[in-house]
């Protein structure tokens, strides 16, 4: 079934029904991706996708920026589809401070991303919290506590500068060897009216298998709003569907 008829529909409490006629989020050669922006955007016409956002993983000391938003400028230009220019920026305090490019005036949403837990004095990748959680410095629920808390803060601070995604949900929990029953339904709970509060569209990430599904039909009860992802680093994959559909 080609992309332009196929939908995922939402059940009681459901928000909307998932279009996957838009991937919010591939990458180019910008950053972590390997293929042009034209390049790109003819893969997502080939899918059958009427939409993309471009969310190149961007820091300080990225400076490729406007060159990115001209060529997304340019591919406009020549196409029918409609094409959005975002950066995925990560979350490197527990007060949600973000590390930001210079200038996000070339931007027009911010992808938030948490691939660490963000600790005082540094982020901590997954083998570090399995060795804290091993070594009795932290416990799985504190982990979780915290990994919401800077999300939280994250997207907050991300909102007063442009409109937020949320990339690839609490997927470093998965990463760390936990299930997602750590996240208890309060946890849950605020990231759901944090996501709602700053009108945050919450990533279902085909390339990360993020979020499960027991979060997805939550954060829909919750009346969050949800869109695929590819996260795709490759063209072939922008738009390619298997985990959307089972999630």
């Amino acid at each position: 079934m080609s992309a332009e008829r196929e939908s995922v529909i939402g059940g009681v409490g459901a928000v909307d029904a998932l279009d996957l006629t838009t991937d919010a989020h591939v990458h180019t050669g910008f950053a972590a991706g390997r293929d042009s922006v034209g390049v790109v955007v003819s893969a997502a016409d080939q899918a059958g996708l009427t939409a993309i956002t471009f969310a190149d993983q961007a820091g300080p000391d990225s400076t490729w920026l406007p060159a990115y938003a001209d060529a997304i400028a340019r591919a406009r230009r020549r196409t029918d589809l409609t094409l959005r220019v975002a950066a995925e920026i990560e979350v490197v305090r527990p007060d949600g401070w973000l590390a930001m490019p210079a200038d996000l005036g070339h931007v027009e949403a911010v992808s938030v991303a948490v691939s660490g837990l963000p600790l005082e004095h540094a982020v901590a990748g997954p083998r570090d919290v399995r060795a804290l959680i091993a070594g009795g410095g932290m416990t799985a629920e504190q982990v979780a506590e915290s990994l919401v808390a800077a999300t939280i803060h994250g997207l907050e601070r991300a909102s007063r500068y442009a409109p937020t995604q949320l990339a690839r949900p609490l997927r470093l929990l998965t990463e760390v060897g936990l299930d997602d029953a750590v996240l208890t339904e309060d946890l849950i709970g605020a990231l759901a009216a944090a996501c709602r509060e700053t009108g945050t569209l919450v990533e279902i990430s085909e390339a990360w298998r993020s979020p499960s599904g027991r979060l997805v039909a939550m954060l829909r009860a919750a009346g969050v709003a949800l869109v695929p992802a590819s996260d795709a680093r490759y063209a072939a994959e922008v738009g390619r569907w298997q985990y959307l559909r089972r999630v």
